[in-house]
């Protein structure tokens, strides 16, 4: 069987998985928002571990599930500056299939991931700064306070998924992934029984997809297991999850 048969089967099997998880489908229809999440990697061990919150049961969205951190992509992110840039690779699919693409764009979901992870977990993705900091007003400023400026060269944009139409939320998800060394700092407190997170928990990759989590985490779990075995490279295609006459496709960006 040819290699390009294979990929065909892959693509197949998971966009099926993600069919028949599909629920209700008769709210009003939305617009999907922006979001971004952030996949934390440890390659310490011979299988890498990843890292997953499991959600507080009062959240309206997915409680109780296990998820990577992440949440809306906010118009302060645009304006944060980096240490390093996104890979060109990168930018250019993010800026596919986007209204009103732009590099400041492709650079505010990869910040919003950052942030919502900080937000989450307490862990800051990013270098050390010589100088003072500058930042918009909200959380990122408690990376100038612990003198943490953001790399997205440390950060690989690996999927992306969009809510099918007529659920009561719908997001146009982008998923990134970066290795636990690019944390630059951590501040405790952030999870626990009255936070978004109530815990945190490092699994190998291969045991990660057996926890309580939504169809779309585990499937981008193993789209993640295809990158690390490919080396992780920024040229490696990033599947797009989209729903099309009522059944989830995959398509490449």
């Amino acid at each position: 069987m040819s290699d390009s048969m294979i990929e065909a089967g892959v693509a197949t099997d998971r966009a099926e998985r993600l069919t028949r998880t599909i629920r209700d489908q008769t709210f009003p229809n939305l617009k999907p928002r922006d979001s971004a999440t952030l996949i934390l990697i440890d390659r310490a061990h011979a299988i890498p571990k990843v890292l997953l919150g499991r959600r507080h049961l009062r959240h309206r969205f997915m409680p109780g599930k296990f998820v990577f951190p992440g949440g809306r992509v906010e118009s302060a992110d645009r304006q944060m500056a980096v240490m390093a840039p996104l890979h060109r690779h990168h930018t250019v699919r993010l800026m596919q299939r986007v209204r009103r693409p732009s590099e400041a764009k492709a650079a505010g979901f990869a910040l919003a991931a950052v942030r919502e992870t900080y937000e989450e977990t307490g862990l800051m993705l990013g270098m050390r700064a010589d100088a003072p900091v500058r930042t918009p007003p909200g959380a990122w400023e408690a990376f100038a306070k612990a003198g943490v400026m953001p790399d997205l060269s440390a950060v690989h944009f690996i999927a992306r998924a969009i809510t099918p139409p007529k659920r009561p939320l719908r997001f146009d998800s982008r998923f990134f992934a970066a290795d636990i060394s690019a944390v630059a700092h951590r501040v405790e407190g952030m999870v626990g029984p009255d936070a978004e997170f109530v815990e945190l928990v490092w699994l190998p990759i291969n045991e990660a997809r057996s926890l309580d989590m939504p169809g779309i985490t585990a499937v981008v779990l193993e789209e993640l297991t295809d990158r690390i075995a490919a080396g992780m490279g920024p040229d490696h295609p990033v599947p797009l999850y989209r729903m099309l006459y009522k059944r989830f496709v995959r398509e490449l960006l």
